[in-house]
């Protein structure tokens, strides 16, 4: 007996199946008429250990929604230069693969032709990674005018950094660009070995980061060593003996200001997230950006975005116990409050957090 169904009832066959498939370091559910690709970071473990259960919901929103969706887990690091270029990287490793599998399971691969058409979606110290991936996109072309751009930031915060230290991560950031170039160079030769078609890539450096992409960022923490250990002896510690974490908040507020970037930035923020209010702060007041119609206020907390699919609720199992631990621990002086429930149907969860998700990059993309 021959089965056949509408146009629309296959479709919704086709989406149920989010698979993630392992691709280089990362996770991949490739979508088979991907609109776009989001490339998602998440938060400190969550991010590297079971992404894509903790974060289930919203990501299998934003596949229904025509979206290859790719997980970069990261390693817990203090060196936050090292492992954005290590994230960056990912994607030129990944780029070959996307438009293979395309081709071998009969998907569309004309998204992935493009790098306007990759986008960013981070949470937490996620966001911190993409922020220093587009300031990076505002590096001069010319080493010595990169190593002068590098020096002024580095050089004029309330605690400059050595000249040592100025160096190590000028060296740094001088390998990462060497590489990304030679990756970029495999992956378009790849793919034009797959399918005798150019992709755009370009070969400046704004092009190499993530220049003119759209990035969202939910409940962002420009991560520092207090942040990280939650120890402050500790953490003052090991930042005067030059072991904490690098770039520091302000120095990563210098870079997004001085790059003058961040034109296609969507930015959450929850109301009784205390541990994202300082970085969302500097971002409306100190940075000034994103513009209000590109911002959304929502109730929640730090771990708001978290979300699994248990039979035909959402089970939220990290907002409540993490705000509760903070206030118990002394970290924050007021009682939670407005916390995501435990469990929560859908309908009253997508219209607050996942649609609108979806809706900023549809407003973000007409902005191109």
């Amino acid at each position: 007996m021959k089965l056949c169904y509408p146009v629309e009832n296959l479709w919704t066959l086709l989406n149920r199946n989010m698979k993630f498939k392992a691709v280089s370091h990362s996770w991949v559910a490739l979508h088979p008429q991907p609109k776009g690709v989001i490339q998602f970071i998440g938060g400190a473990f969550v991010g590297t250990f079971g992404t894509s259960t903790f974060y289930q919901h919203l990501l299998k929103f934003i596949y229904d929604q025509q979206y290859t969706i790719i997980i970069l887990p990261f390693k817990f690091t203090f060196n936050h230069y090292q492992e954005a270029g290590f994230l960056i990287t990912e994607q030129y490793e990944i780029l070959p693969e996307l438009v293979r599998s395309a081709l071998l399971k009969g998907y569309d691969y004309q998204a992935y032709l493009d790098n306007h058409n990759f986008y960013w979606l981070g949470h937490s110290i996620g966001c911190k990674y993409i922020a220093l991936l587009e300031g990076f996109s505002a590096l001069p072309d010319k080493p010595k005018e990169r190593a002068l751009f590098l020096k002024e930031i580095l050089s004029n915060t309330t605690k400059p950094r050595s000249e040592k230290q100025i160096n190590k991560v000028i060296l740094e950031i001088e390998a990462l660009i060497q590489y990304l170039q030679e990756r970029v160079n495999f992956a378009k030769q790849s793919i034009q070995n797959q399918i005798a078609q150019e992709i755009i890539l370009g070969d400046k450096i704004s092009n190499l980061f993530i220049k003119g992409q759209i990035s969202i960022l939910l409940a962002p923490n420009n991560s520092d060593t207090k942040t990280a250990l939650q120890f402050e002896f500790l953490a003052n510690l090991l930042d005067r003996l030059g072991l904490g974490v690098a770039p520091t908040p302000e120095e990563t507020n210098k870079l997004i200001i001085k790059s003058n970037l961040f034109n296609k930035l969507g930015l959450f923020a929850f109301d009784s997230d205390t541990t994202a209010a300082t970085t969302v702060k500097d971002f409306l007041e100190l940075i000034k950006k994103p513009p209000v119609e590109h911002q959304v206020h929502e109730a929640g907390g730090h771990f708001r975005p978290i979300g699994t699919d248990f039979f035909n609720q959402v089970l939220n199992i990290w907002d409540i116990p993490y705000a509760w631990f903070r206030y118990l621990a002394r970290m924050d002086s007021q009682k939670p409050i407005h916390l995501a429930p435990l469990l929560e149907s859908p309908q009253t969860r997508n219209p607050e957090l996942e649609i609108r998700v979806t809706n900023l990059y549809d407003h973000l993309y007409g902005k191109n």
